[in-house]
């Protein structure tokens, strides 16, 4: 595909893009950076969500895993529906009962401050590592299109995507994303529709023959009863609830998105809502990937392969659709690509800024001129760690949503231990001690997996997370608040 056709339809994205941030920034007040000022409508913040779940990753990473994971993803996405009710049902009223802006408040409040402070980091790290490598893959496959044929380098590339969710995000934040984000989430389904649509007609079948094609396939097995296996039913089944719990219901990027919402009825509508239509997307992505090995076996496409195995599978649907797809799919591939890319970072981003700003600076105690200077300096240096993350993880192949749940297992399992302490004891904690156990729980997680895998062989996969919350809500009980002696 021409780079400079490309280049154009990235400019007139960008341009539409801009053109939204210029109304949503209108009549905004200091607040509407964070909070949105608490009007958004829950329909477009639940469709919006979608997009910015399922971001780059999810729309390359996901079709491509079909090869070397079968379907076994939807038994981690059957969890994820449970956790999505957890989170309408129980964390939702926490956070509109205690007005929150930052939702790791509620730890200040519940524990002490160190505990609250310790919260917001591990949210801070976890967040900036799955920003960094949602937008790393999104950012290889706009080079790959683009750039590089013009001679730029990677890294260039990246400092371009950087700036450019900097300018339509700075000025109202979580405001403009909201409207932005389901912008996005429309380009990523129509992607995958038309990628659907295309595969379909180069193989001459009919839509019944197409749904029979894909579920005979040797590819489409939903369940993994293996018990040593990293995917096994159950394994992903609790991860998927506990995951869901984690980087939904305690991640600010997606919270604060939520708390937009007019009121928790609202609030507890959009989650419903989004989990719904998330899962049917999920699904649909799955089966795209069941038929884009169909396509390559079809027509004798040589993919990489490894051990008997493939590799660098998210390289699969971009390889494909710019390739053998035809000018439709390829523009509505990078227009996915794109949406993906800039849906994955602008959120977080405001989500890294909004905590940071308001956990460690007090922004809220500021002047609007001291406001506008400090978030601008914030946003600029979290844009700064994002960029030397994905530098740090630019060789890496495989595919990316695995790591992204890995690296969350170890970071987000102590937050999960804190909240779910929290909301399930009436006890205090030695708010001194918790930055310690924080630290010292997910080594441990890690060195207890790494001796199943070497002397049992069993991997524990995603249950990490369970592992890890375990641990922390048991160190929590045996360091007793130095008031209970």
């Amino acid at each position: 595909m021409n780079p400079l056709l490309i280049l154009t339809i990235i400019a007139a994205y960008f341009g539409l893009l801009m053109l939204i941030s210029h109304f949503t920034s209108k009549n905004t007040t200091d607040d509407s950076f964070y909070t949105g000022d608490r009007k958004s409508p829950w329909q477009i913040v639940a469709f919006g969500m979608i997009g910015a779940v399922i971001s780059g990753v999810t729309f390359v990473s996901i079709p491509g895993m079909v090869g070397t994971n079968y379907l076994y993803y939807l038994q981690f996405v059957f969890g994820n529906i449970v956790g999505y009710l957890f989170i309408t049902y129980v964390l939702i009223p926490i956070y509109y009962d205690l007005k929150l802006v930052s939702i790791y408040t509620y730890l200040e409040t519940r524990f002490g401050t160190k505990t609250y402070k310790t919260g917001s980091l591990f949210f801070l790290i976890s967040q900036s590592f799955g920003a960094a490598l949602r937008l790393l893959l999104a950012a290889k496959i706009i080079h790959y299109a683009v750039f590089d044929a013009f001679h730029v380098p990677f890294f260039l590339t990246v400092v371009i995507i950087l700036i450019l969710i900097w300018l339509y995000t700075h000025k109202s934040g979580i405001k403009t994303i909201v409207w932005t984000d389901a912008l996005q989430t429309l380009f990523l389904l129509m992607a995958a529709v038309v990628s659907i649509y295309m595969i379909k007609d180069s193989l001459n079948l009919s839509i019944s023959e197409t749904v029979s094609s894909v579920t005979k396939h040797e590819y489409f097995k939903v369940f993994d009863w293996d018990f040593n296996s990293g995917s096994n039913f159950f394994k992903q089944f609790i991860s998927g609830i506990l995951i869901a719990v984690a980087m939904i219901g305690l991640d600010q990027n997606m919270m604060q998105k939520t708390l937009t919402c007019k009121n928790k009825k609202e609030a507890q509508n959009n989650i419903l809502t989004f989990s719904l239509f998330l899962a049917v997307a999920q699904f649909l992505f799955l089966g795209l990937g069941v038929m884009l090995y169909l396509y390559a076996e079809k027509f004798g496409i040589q993919l990489e392969v490894e051990n008997g195995k493939f590799i660098n599978t998210d390289a699969l649907f971009p390889m494909l659709s710019l390739n053998h797809f035809g000018t439709i799919a390829s523009i509505s591939f990078i227009l996915g690509i794109i949406a993906a890319s800039f849906s994955s970072a602008d959120s977080a981003l405001t989500a890294l800024t909004t905590s940071f700003t308001h956990d460690f600076l007090n922004i809220q105690h500021k002047t609007s001129k001291e406001k506008k200077r400090m978030k601008n300096i914030v946003f600029l240096g979290f844009s700064s760690v994002i960029f030397l993350i994905i530098m740090l993880f630019s060789e890496s192949k495989g595919d990316v949503i695995s790591t992204i749940f890995k690296i969350a297992g170890y970071t987000y399992g102590p937050l999960l231990g804190l909240f779910l302490f929290g909301i399930f004891s009436k006890r205090k904690v030695n708010d001194l001690a918790v930055p310690y156990i924080c630290i010292i729980m997910p080594l441990l997680t890690y060195y207890l997996n790494y001796i199943s895998i070497t002397k049992f062989s069993f991997d524990l996969g995603f249950m990490n997370i369970l592992v890890n919350a375990l641990l922390t809500i048991l160190s929590l009980i045996l360091v007793k608040n130095k008031n209970e002696y």
